[in-house]
């Protein structure tokens, strides 16, 4: 309930009337039925304008600890994600994938949208990185569609490290869906899941028009940061 109330009455609306969103494709998530909303992460801002211009509920997952926050800002950090539609997940110890993985198929045969940030992290530069194999096991096992969802410019309306976030119309742009059905029964096989991965990430960059680098971004964000270079999308 508090999801819809963000969506359509408490948030959403003031949201829509400064941002303005700009959406091409979005035909292309399906209306029923499970889908896996696949998307480059840029910023922050990435988990308020997804569910605010996807009709259907978005479920993504999100660290355990934003859930149990003290005080005001504990309170105010929970309700934010809790009416984003996010499930609290314990990501720490060795069997913090699998547990995500487990939660996104939860929603997925329940019928619903499950959100996905493949590259696992913020880019720390605007480029897109190399996509962990946890959205292709996640396909795979659920047999669900993977539609490729590009942020064009999210990372110029708050960048990682600004609180307070620049009025600017958002961008975003949608791919057709993209079917796995021929890998049916070949969850984990690692050479098949790299490869649904990286055509995932291909049309990713195709959608969004940035730099592809092949290096996970959470071991670029521990190397000095190289500028990605404006591209015309």
């Amino acid at each position: 309930m508090l999801y819809w109330l963000m969506k359509y009455i408490i948030l959403g609306p003031l949201l829509r009337l400064i941002f303005r969103p700009q959406v091409e494709g979005l035909e292309n998530v399906p209306e029923t039925g499970p889908v896996i909303l696949a998307s480059n992460h840029l910023s922050f801002s990435d988990s308020i304008f997804t569910p605010l211009i996807v009709k259907r509920k978005v479920t993504f997952i999100a660290k355990a600890e934003y859930f149990v926050g003290k005080g005001i800002k504990g309170w105010l950090t929970k309700l934010f994600f809790v009416g984003s539609g996010a499930i609290p997940v314990d990501r720490s110890g060795g069997r913090a994938a699998r547990a995500a993985l487990d939660t996104q198929l939860t929603v997925l045969r329940s019928g619903g949208i499950a959100g996905i940030y493949p590259e696992g992290t913020r880019s720390p530069d605007g480029r897109l990185y190399r996509g962990k194999t946890g959205v292709a096991r996640l396909a795979l096992e659920s047999g669900a569609p993977v539609v490729p969802m590009a942020m064009l410019n999210a990372d110029e309306i708050q960048p990682p490290g600004q609180l307070i976030p620049n009025v600017k119309r958002v961008r975003i742009r949608f791919g057709a869906p993209l079917d796995f059905s021929r890998y049916a029964g070949l969850t984990g096989d690692r050479f098949v899941e790299r490869a649904v991965t990286d055509e995932i990430m291909y049309e990713l960059m195709e959608l969004s028009g940035r730099e592809y680098v092949d290096m996970y971004a959470q071991k670029a964000k521990s190397q000095p940061a190289v500028p990605a270079e404006p591209v015309p999308v």
